[in-house]
Parts: C-alpha cells; sequence; structure tokens
C-alpha cells in the first residue's frame, strides 16, 4: 500500500481507508506501462465508442450553454433512460422523479449510500465483490458483511445470505451481470433476495452496468422487474461499457420517488451536476436501434470465444463468462498457487498484464487460484496478447 509516508510526509489518509490501499487496477495498469505489456486487466476498451456518438457531444458543447445544469440529469437525458427501460424490460420509468444523473456507476454507488445508510447499518456484500463496494460502504459509516458465492459456478448460497440479514441490515449489493466472476443472476435468485430484503426492510442496490453483455440467450433481469424488489431498489447503471465511452463517466440511478430523493440529496453535494453536452450524447446514443445492441453483443462473443479458446489450448483452465467482458482462469492448470505474484511477474515475464482475483475477497486466500483476463480490446491487441502468451508458456 502507498501512503504519504512515501514520500517523507505524515499519513494523512483516514485509518478506516488505510486497508484498502492503491486499487489492483491501477498497480496492474502501472505495471503494464513500465514493462510495455499488453493491457488485458482494467476493462476499458482500446477504442473509441461510435464516431456519432462523440459529433453529438462536440457539436453540443460548441453550441453551449457550458453552464451548471439541472443536478438530476438534463430532462433528454432522464428521458432516454426511462425510454430505455421500457424498451428493453417492460419497466414504467418516471423520468421527472426516478432517474438521477451520476457521474458514472460509481458516484451512483457512492450517491446512494451516503444517501440511506446511518452509522452502524449493515450493508451485504456478496464475494467476489467488486474493489470499489468495500471503501465506499466504509466511507458511509457502514458495518460489512461479506457473503460467498460458492464454488466453480458462483452460486448463491441462500441459506448463509438468508443468516446474513438481520435488524441492521440496510442493504444489499447486487451485481448483475458480475464482476470478476462474470455471473448473471436470474429471475428466481433475485426474487429470493427480494423476499429477504421485503422480510427484513432493507434495500437492494443493482449494480447493472454490464446489462447488454449477457450471452448464450441467457436474460438481463433488472431488480426493477423483480415484483419483490421494484419499490426498494435502487437501479445502478452507466453507458460507458455499452457504447465504450469509460472516460465519459456518464452514469445514473433510478429508484422510486422517495429513494431518488435520497440519491439527489447526496448528489448534489458530491458533483451537483455533469457535462449537459454529455448527456445529451448519451440520450442520443441509448435510443440506437435494435441493430446496434444486437452488434454489440455479437462482437464480444466473438471476443470472448476467441480468447476462450486461445487461453484453453495454452493449457489454463478457463471459465467461460455468462456476462460482462471479462473471464477468469485458474492458473494451478499451469502449476502456480498465487494470483498476485502471477499477475506482478507477468507484465515483465510475458508482456501482458491480467488482475489477481483474490483482491475481491475479505480473505485473500480465497481466490488465489484465479485471474481475470479482459477482452474489451481491439483484435490486434487480442492477438498480440496471445502471441505473447504462448511465446512465454511455449
Amino acid at each position: 500500500m502507498q501512503t504519504n509516508k512515501d514520500y517523507g510526509g505524515r499519513d494523512v489518509v483516514v485509518e478506516a481507508l488505510r486497508p484498502f490501499g492503491t486499487s489492483i487496477f491501477t498497480e496492474m495498469s502501472v505495471l503494464a506501462n513500465a514493462h510495455g505489456a499488453i493491457n488485458l486487466s482494467q476493462g476499458f476498451p482500446d477504442f473509441d465508442g461510435p464516431e456519432e456518438i462523440r459529433a453529438k457531444a462536440a457539436e453540443a458543447i460548441l453550441r453551449g450553454p457550458n453552464q451548471y445544469t439541472y443536478s438530476p440529469g438534463i430532462p433528454e437525458f432522464r428521458q432516454a433512460i426511462a425510454r430505455k427501460m421500457k424498451r428493453f424490460y417492460d419497466v414504467e420509468i418516471d423520468p421527472e422523479k426516478e432517474v438521477t444523473f451520476t457521474f458514472g456507476a460509481t458516484e451512483g454507488l457512492c450517491a446512494t449510500l451516503l444517501g440511506i445508510i446511518e452509522t452502524g447499518d449493515e450493508v451485504i456484500l456478496l464475494e467476489p465483490t467488486y474493489d470499489t463496494y468495500p471503501p465506499v460502504a466504509t466511507m458511509a459509516h457502514a458495518r460489512i458483511r461479506y457473503v460467498s458465492l460458492e464454488g466453480p459456478e458462483f452460486e448463491l448460497p441462500r441459506e448463509k445470505l438468508a443468516n446474513a440479514f438481520g435488524p441492521k441490515t440496510k442493504a444489499i449489493v447486487i451485481n448483475n451481470p458480475q464482476n470478476p466472476c462474470c455471473k448473471v443472476f436470474t429471475r428466481e435468485e433475485l426474487a429470493f433476495i427480494g423476499d429477504l430484503c421485503a422480510k427484513h426492510d432493507a434495500y437492494a442496490i443493482g449494480d447493472e452496468v454490464y446489462e447488454h453483455l449477457v450471452y448464450d440467450d441467457r436474460r438481463h433481469v433488472t431488480l426493477l422487474s423483480v415484483p419483490e424488489l421494484k419499490d426498494r431498489s435502487f437501479v445502478i447503471s452507466s453507458t460507458a461499457k455499452t457504447f465504450s465511452m469509460t472516460g465519459w463517466k456518464v452514469g445514473y440511478v433510478i429508484a422510486a420517488p422517495e429513494l431518488s430523493r435520497a440519491v439527489r440529496m447526496s448528489h448534489q453535494f458530491i458533483t451537483f451536476c455533469g457535462l449537459s453536452g454529455l448527456q445529451e450524447a448519451m440520450a442520443f446514443a441509448i435510443d440506437f436501434p435494435d441493430s446496434y445492441y444486437t452488434q454489440l453483443l455479437s462482437e464480444y462473443t466473438r471476443r470472448r470465444d476467441w480468447l476462450c479458446d486461445a487461453l484453453d489450448e495454452l493449457g489454463f483452465k478457463v471459465y467461460s463468462p455468462e456476462g460482462t467482458y471479462y473471464l477468469l482462469v485458474d492458473i494451478t492448470s499451469l502449476g502456480f498457487d498465487d494470483d498476485v505474484a502471477f499477475c506482478r511477474m507477468l507484465p515483465e515475464k510475458a508482456g501482458v498484464a491480467a488482475i489477481p482475483c483474490s483482491c475481491f475477497w475479505q480473505n485473500r486466500h480465497q481466490g488465489r487460484d484465479l485471474v481475470r483476463f479482459c477482452f474489451c480490446k481491439k483484435d490486434e491487441t487480442l492477438d498480440e496478447g496471445i502471441r505473447r502468451l504462448k511465446r512465454w508458456i511455449g
């Protein structure tokens, strides 16, 4: 972990955040840059999204105005989100009262937890858990209860989950599709969670940023389409993954009016508002025809199968993802048993960067055999990454 002491000063980081250190994504990207490695670690595309979206943003920025705008988001953006929810999930949304723009899904999570958590409330996180969730919950002064998904299929441990709920449970965070294990939760699993939330008067917070990357005829089920969860859910998503514009950080939270009020209350004091030109461009993009979404899924399915087959041929035990643009491999099949050491070595020795999965568990002994690769890259990038791994292993 890096602190101010490394630079000869005092460690001024608050005690609660010190255990989290520098994000593993930052560490691996720094190593990739230092060694000129192919970066299959951090989940951002090495290509930009459609030019017409960028042109729309440029036109809006040049036209202006470029001043503060309405904190919950411009009407065009919120209306586009409402149309999207009806179009893909047959869920009716009030764009005026139930949609709030946020700077990406991360700010959406932060605004939600800061808006609803009282000191000492408990938040349930499903492991492996995306590394943003624990520090954000900690900043909201929540007590975290971890529940690990089970086995190579990452099944929902229903009895353990039921036992984790209690009188202090305020919320459970559900990443669906799930990063890093690439699981897609079924409607039955979400209904089970909904029953627990109703029983304990808790909220469900859904991180659904990979909603359009669900493979093999599976269907994404938004929390708002589950009857048990409709009035006690915060659905957080982002345009970043769907339109390959991760740097724009255009996200949103959808929730019932009284729940949205809590999000908006904290959001106004975090970022207040976001660039209206980018919101306008993404409102335009969200309304793209079905052919765009079909092509997006087709391209990522092709990349997924390509990388899965290549890594399998190299001797890795590969877990084909149900969703997202990541995949997991078991490194014990190549004789390694420490994912962190493996990933710190890989950029220098093989010229490729990946993510160690033990960082997504509270107990770092879990996940030590798993490494995550991403395939949101150009064909030539994947091809070169595969070539380098083959040379290193062979």
